[in-house]
């Protein structure tokens, strides 16, 4: 069954817009996990502007479900990963002035260098996903390179699906098909929310994971983070 991972950093934006620790991200993940939330996701990127390398020091131990990390492993990335080890690390190519990921690896030009971060987070027993745009020969790649999983990158089907669904979701189940088939298990993620999210998995019923982020935060300013929480994990089937 599909599990929901949360992405707090909307939260952290709104605390860092401001100064001080209001609201305090720390505890939204405790409560977020109390709502049924099956894991917590945090991006850290090198400036800071949201999620603080010290917010995933004070997160990790609190954590009780799924500890996600995504980011680019640039050096001071990976030293972060193997300082509070995760339960898994997702690999985002994104640049260090990106306002969000806007693109997925290509696994096949950078064989190499995946297979050694891969490598790297395998020796300290983190599982690894590897974050790609909606291409079979991508999944493929990224099986080569040792990862564990891949992360559908959704923006694509997010954009596409209130004109065509099954257009939008062709790629992705395309993708998600291959990726079974090299042993790979599934994890999807952008722009996903509560018009698109039970389509996708019902389309994709063997996906692992939804990792959901700024939909599932802006949503929460109407309807409260609990109802939010509970009303996600109502669209994943099964639930």
């Amino acid at each position: 069954m599909t599990r929901l991972s949360v992405n707090i950093n909307k939260i952290a934006t709104v605390r860092n817009a401001r100064g001080g620790n209001i609201p305090d991200v720390a505890e939204a993940a405790v409560r977020i996990e109390s709502f049924g939330a099956e894991g917590i996701t945090v991006h850290p990127r090198p400036d800071e502007r949201h999620i603080r390398y010290s917010d995933v020091r004070q997160i990790r131990p609190l954590i009780k479900t799924e500890f996600n990390i995504e980011g680019n492993p640039v050096e001071s990335f990976i030293a972060l990963v193997d300082e509070v080890l995760p339960d898994q690390v997702t690999l985002v190519p994104d640049a260090a002035d990106a306002i969000t990921s806007n693109a997925g690896w290509d696994t096949v030009r950078n064989r190499k260098y995946l297979t050694e971060i891969c490598r790297h987070f395998h020796e300290r027993g983190i599982r690894t996903s590897i974050f790609i745009d909606p291409d079979p020969a991508m999944a493929r790649g990224a099986a080569l390179c040792g990862t564990d999983r891949v992360e559908l990158y959704t923006a694509a089907y997010a954009e596409g699906y209130p004109s065509d669904p099954e257009k939008a979701i062709a790629p992705y189940l395309a993708t998600a098909a291959a990726a079974r088939d090299s042993g790979l298990e599934i994890n999807a993620g952008h722009d996903l929310n509560l018009e698109n999210l039970r389509f996708f998995l019902e389309k994709i019923p063997w996906i692992s994971e939804v990792s959901i982020g700024h939909a599932l935060i802006s949503d929460a300013l109407y309807l409260g983070l609990e109802k939010t929480v509970k009303a996600y994990l109502g669209e994943i089937p099964g639930k």
